[in-house]
């Protein structure tokens, strides 16, 4: 089997991009309700 740029088996790539996909999604949430707050406190900025 040819080894991959990164270095893990496909289980290993698997495993961390299910928990990658779960922390952006977080982050993606955490930043659109900052930019909600934003917009409510300064409508035109």
């Amino acid at each position: 089997m040819a080894q991959s740029l990164s270095g893990l088996t496909e289980a290993e790539a698997k495993e961390f991009h299910e928990q990658f996909k779960t922390t952006f999604t977080a982050f993606l949430g955490v930043a659109a309700f900052a930019h909600l707050l934003v917009l409510v406190w300064k409508p035109w900025f």
